[in-house]
């Protein structure tokens, strides 16, 4: 089983990541079992989302405490929480930041990977909004080989049924990601 851990506040999309992440892993045959984590139900608030995928039926029912990935939608969560405890040895990060602040973050383990994307900016320039999230989508996939471009375009495409342009922004931005991680790393 694998398990991702997304950092987030309330209102970036978090819940709609794991979501999004969860039905593309399901395209490739799969079982995924997305679901949030909430502390005070407010804007801004740091909150969590968490995905498990599996080949097999999945039963756990509780939160991630030693993830394989974690998805940081906000840096600024880096500053007063632990966002990487329990990352596993192997495990991987994708960071809504630039390739050259990396050096500011500390892994614990040696073998652990860190992507940072600029997925902010990009959201900004292809959306409208600073929302990344589907800009770190992108960026997992190509980093990570977990999930193919095609089933997260297709999620997204599934997510945002009926809202033409909310829909192909967001899979630009996927894609946007996906070629970041791949053309820089």
């Amino acid at each position: 089983m694998k398990e991702v851990r997304v950092h987030a506040r309330a209102g970036q999309g978090a819940i709609t990541t794991a979501g999004i992440l969860g039905s593309a892993i399901f395209r490739s045959g799969r079982f995924a079992y997305a679901f949030p984590y909430f502390g005070a139900a407010r804007m801004g608030a740091p909150m969590n989302a968490f995905l498990r995928y599996d080949d097999k039926q999945i039963r756990l029912r509780c939160q991630i405490y030693e993830p394989d990935y974690v998805l940081i939608v906000d840096k600024t969560l880096t500053y007063g929480y632990d966002c990487f405890y329990g990352l596993k040895p192997e495990g991987v990060v994708i960071i809504d930041d630039s390739k050259e602040n990396l050096s500011n973050y500390s892994l614990p383990g040696e073998n652990q990977r860190i992507f940072g994307v600029p997925a902010s900016r990009i959201a900004q320039e292809v959306i409208g909004r600073p929302l990344g999230n589907t800009v770190i989508l992108g960026a997992f996939a190509a980093a990570t080989g977990e999930v193919e471009l095609d089933h997260l375009l297709q999620a997204i495409e599934e997510r945002f049924a009926g809202k033409g342009e909310v829909a192909e922004k967001n899979k630009e931005a996927v894609k946007k990601g996906f070629d970041y991680v791949k053309e820089n790393y």
